[in-house]
């Protein structure tokens, strides 16, 4: 009832839906950063949406199951290999017993999703199997030759189809801004740069954050800020100017200014954004 990594690849971690409620206890919601493909994946293998899965990091990885499974990967896309076989991407697979799984790295894109039937069982905490790098609850990232238990049997017949319709991941972020709490912290030229500059998507984003260059954000207010809870979505300005997209590792409280939250239907794209993806905010008042 388990499978075994064969190859880890950059970042590969277990994934679901992840621990909503505990930000009291300065615990992120955690959780697939991109919910619709980790989502589908399930789907696709006849999972319900909150079994875990795999996600993976532009590398891809590898797992022989030791039992015979159903498996689906979404999310970026990929070449799939089955006993180094060509097999679907966005489709159900049937794996028997013994064999190797190869999600191979991102054509475009950065995480792609592996969900096998049943789901990854590996042990909850907080009511979650979601691995989070910012509080290390949950599952370490995967390494060679760990061994994860699998679930029991799926609850349905995997999904069936011709065609699964998937937007690819963007050349170009576009993403919607609510302004607040604290754009009254910086000048009104800054609120235009950020709708009206590119920004780019830094190689030092990861699940906590979307890090991105550009021009630095100039400060109406240069006091010091007490630390306050943060949202998904929010954007943060740290001194140097420059805005960070809060994922689902993030912080629970923080003590730079927010200039405005991202909605969270918008931050899967911002989840398959790779280093160098060019971004441009458009600011909207709330209400």
């Amino acid at each position: 009832m388990t499978l075994t990594v064969v190859h880890a690849g950059l970042l590969t971690t277990v994934q679901d839906l992840g621990r909503p409620g505990h930000a009291h206890l300065g615990v992120p919601r955690s959780g697939a950063l991109d919910r619709p493909a980790h989502r589908l994946a399930n789907l696709l293998v006849g999972n319900p949406a909150e079994a875990a899965t795999l996600e993976t990091t532009v590398l891809g990885c590898a797992v022989r199951v030791h039992r015979a499974v159903v498996a689906a990967v979404t999310g970026a896309p990929c070449a799939v290999r089955v006993d180094g076989r060509p097999a679907a991407w966005g489709a159900p697979v049937r794996l028997a017993a013994g064999s190797l799984l190869e999600v191979g790295a991102a054509t475009c894109g950065v995480r792609s999703y592996l969900a096998f039937s049943g789901g990854i069982g590996a042990e909850t905490v907080l009511g979650s199997r979601s691995t989070d790098l910012l509080s290390g609850l949950g599952p370490a990232p995967l390494a060679r030759s760990d061994r994860l238990p699998l679930g029991g049997e799926r609850l349905r017949p995997p999904a069936e189809a011709d065609v699964v319709p998937w937007p690819a991941p963007p050349r170009r972020l576009v993403l919607p801004l609510v302004l607040g709490p604290r754009d009254d912290w910086f000048t009104a030229a800054a609120v235009t740069t950020l709708a009206r500059c590119d920004y780019r998507v830094s190689t030092a984003s990861n699940r906590i954050g979307l890090r991105l260059g550009g021009p630095p954000l100039e400060r109406l207010v240069e006091r010091e800020l007490p630390s306050e809870g943060m949202v998904l979505g929010a954007v943060q300005v740290p001194p140097n100017g420059r805005p960070v997209v809060f994922l689902a590792d993030h912080p629970t409280t923080g003590g730079y200014p927010v200039i405005g939250v991202v909605p969270a239907a918008a931050l899967p794209a911002a989840a398959q954004a790779p280093a160098g993806t060019p971004v441009r905010f458009v600011p909207q008042r709330a209400g």
